[in-house]
């Protein structure tokens, strides 16, 4: 991550991040409610240092359901306090007391009948309470960079949680590709880092063009808190008052199968991109995927920030889902 471009100058502060779980904190925001009946049980779970894959298996076993029976929106931070949704599917069964949850690090919260299981990606965002310790350098400049950050937000990087340990995900979809077999699970996990590797070269030769917020020629638009995009479309008035209104954003590739959607000067940047990633890009059409779009913005809502006496700093924001709070913490510190 540290190779790619920086949108703000680069990072004007020296920091630690994480020296305790509670200094990162990340509540999941779902969008909507239980349906207060079903035979689905939403649970409300705070978790400290502990996987989510882990603390849905252990619900399973609690709730004497199989694994398949519990879902969840989202991964989050090991590292960290998380708060986040579970849905345990009960059927017939009583609800067990979850108050009696045996384990120090997960505490259910709130628990209600809901009518389906959570989906991955169900989700509207995260809110962040991020703290940053033994912060060395330039605080003016981090005012500059934290009010250019909260008037154009930064560039919408795949964090490097999606590469896996030491990006080694990149290099084993190449082998994928090249006909090595993997399991299914495994199979997705290297088919969206290549996505991320393709999309991060992408955006990162638009933030050396000082293009990730502006419009080239071609443009396809990403809607805020959608997956959906359209264009491309001529220039005018409403495009740009959307733009401004963070209601729409430029859109850069996850690439697939199909004919490349974009025209002009976007086309032709990302096909030269593609043509530096053959095997990436060959082996993803070939996966049948079907190509999609994916903001190059990303916009830290109700961005706040305090200094501390201690040497610390502390920022709030909400992102939508998907977004890495890191991308966002990398133009202000080096952590």
């Amino acid at each position: 991550m540290s190779a790619l471009p920086y949108a703000h100058g680069g990072p004007p502060l020296i920091a630690q991040l994480r020296t305790t779980p509670a200094d990162f904190v990340v509540e999941e925001v779902l969008g909507y409610a239980a349906d207060g009946d079903g035979e689905h049980v939403l649970l409300t779970v705070e978790k400290t240092g502990a996987n989510t894959e882990w603390v849905a298996r252990e619900l399973a076993r609690y709730a004497g359901v199989a694994p398949l029976a519990v879902g969840y929106a989202g991964m989050k931070d090991r590292h960290a306090v998380t708060r986040q949704s579970f849905s345990v599917q009960l059927g017939g069964q009583a609800e067990p007391d979850w108050s009696a949850f045996p384990h120090a690090e997960v505490r259910v919260l709130a628990s209600a009948r809901h009518r389906r299981k959570l989906k991955r990606g169900a989700l509207a965002g995260n809110r962040f309470a991020l703290v940053l310790r033994d912060v060395q350098g330039d605080r003016d400049g981090a005012e500059r960079v934290l009010a250019a950050i909260a008037a154009r937000g930064v560039p919408n990087y795949f964090g490097e949680q999606r590469f896996g340990r030491g990006g080694a995900n990149v290099e084993r979809a190449q082998a994928m590709f090249a006909g090595k077999r993997v399991d299914r699970a495994l199979r997705g996990l290297l088919l969206s880092a290549a996505r991320a590797e393709v999309f991060n070269a992408v955006l990162a030769a638009r933030v050396e063009r000082a293009a990730w917020d502006t419009p080239l020629a071609g443009e396809l638009w990403s809607l805020a808190g959608s997956r959906s995009w359209f264009g491309p479309e001529s220039w005018s008035e409403a495009l740009a008052a959307r733009l401004t209104a963070f209601d729409i954003h430029p859109s850069g590739p996850l690439w697939g199968d199909g004919p490349h959607p974009a025209a002009e000067a976007v086309a032709a940047l990302e096909q030269a991109i593609a043509a530096t990633l053959p095997e990436l890009c060959a082996g993803l059409a070939a996966a049948g995927l079907q190509h999609e779009r994916r903001a190059l913005r990303l916009h830290p809502a109700a961005l706040e920030w305090s200094w501390r006496e201690d040497a610390a700093l502390e920022l709030r924001f909400s992102l939508p889902a998907g977004a890495y709070a890191t991308v966002v913490v990398r133009e202000l510190a080096a952590v």
